[in-house]
């Protein structure tokens, strides 16, 4: 069988457009024969010289805190929904908390082991240039400006499509588990209510895959300061929404305790993804601005206590 073929010591026609490469067909001696220029295959980018080269490196530090990030949003949602519909009253939030974190977790190892390398806890990936290798379907040529030559590919694989295999596995492991966990133990609950933290689900895994679809490029620059933005927003408003004012307002419930580690946990992801702990010696030392805000918070509280600044207002009058 005959291949369009070019070997190396011939590129010509020369291989346009950023994303185009010629793949490797076949060996010829120590000669490689490629194909025409078009779309590497999955698994393959091309390089400086356009030819399709197999992505053996192993993701970064950076890379595997951004997976953790996207990993990390359908077990808050989760938690935030459960924690929302389950009521003062229902003692199944926790069982239902700690179902939510297997479900994730066991996506988590089962994504890892079907993606290449199979069956193991490792993954090869191609190294993130810049934002437009999350959008190479933006860069297709058009040679005579009438055909376009299509070499829409995934250049940061598989940072791009794993995200997908995670949600559909967590979306799966949730349909099979948390009906029937629920329908045991949510008696707390009344019939209508005991489902919608698994309705919400249904309506925020949609919402997350179309984010990552479209914005995911966008999410891997950004994703370390919506981190911190977000944490200490949300910090604020429980912390405001509880009337906690103080340190003993802490240790009245567990529950507060536990918010706050969390959120702390939050900060010093945030500060690691920022600084990537590139220089233990001057990063390391910014973990110890994670506990700030909430000190802040606490500080200052009593001197922004609505009723106080109402009632110092009309003594001033």
């Amino acid at each position: 069988m005959l291949f369009p073929s070019f070997h190396a010591t011939d590129m010509s026609p020369a291989c346009i457009g950023h994303y185009c490469g010629r793949p490797v067909l076949a060996l010829n001696g120590t000669a490689e024969i490629y194909g025409e220029c078009g779309v590497c295959p999955r698994g393959e980018r091309a390089n400086a010289a356009k030819i399709c080269q197999t992505c053996t490196e192993s993701p970064e530090l950076y890379d595997w805190l951004y997976l953790g990030f996207m990993a990390m949003l359908p077990l808050i949602l989760h938690w935030f929904f459960i924690e929302w519909y389950s009521g003062k009253k229902s003692s199944s939030a926790l069982f239902q908390h700690a179902t939510a974190l297997f479900e994730c977790s066991a996506a988590t190892i089962i994504t890892l082991l079907v993606s290449d390398p199979m069956g193991v806890l490792h993954i090869r990936s191609c190294r993130v240039e810049m934002l437009s290798d999350w959008y190479t379907m933006l860069y297709n040529p058009s040679p005579d400006y009438v055909t376009t030559l299509h070499c829409t590919q995934e250049a940061v694989y598989p940072l791009y499509t794993i995200v997908f295999i995670y949600y559909a596995f967590c979306l799966v492991l949730m349909m099979l588990l948390r009906p029937l966990l629920v329908k045991k133990i949510a008696c707390g609950l009344g019939k209508s209510d005991r489902f919608k933290s698994i309705y919400a689900a249904l309506y925020f895994f949609p919402i997350l895959t179309l984010l990552q679809a479209v914005g995911g490029g966008l999410l891997y620059y950004a994703f370390p300061y919506i981190i911190l933005v977000l944490s200490l927003v949300t910090l604020a408003v429980y912390m405001s929404a509880s009337e906690i004012e103080s340190f003993k307002d802490l240790l009245v419930r567990k529950k507060r305790l536990i918010v706050l580690f969390s959120h702390w946990l939050l900060h010093a992801y945030g500060i690691i993804s920022i600084s990537r702990v590139e220089k233990l010696e001057r990063d390391l030392p910014l973990l110890a601005l994670v506990p700030t805000p909430a000190l802040f918070y606490l500080l200052t509280a009593k001197f922004t206590e609505p009723s106080r600044i109402l009632s110092e207002g009309a003594n001033g009058h």
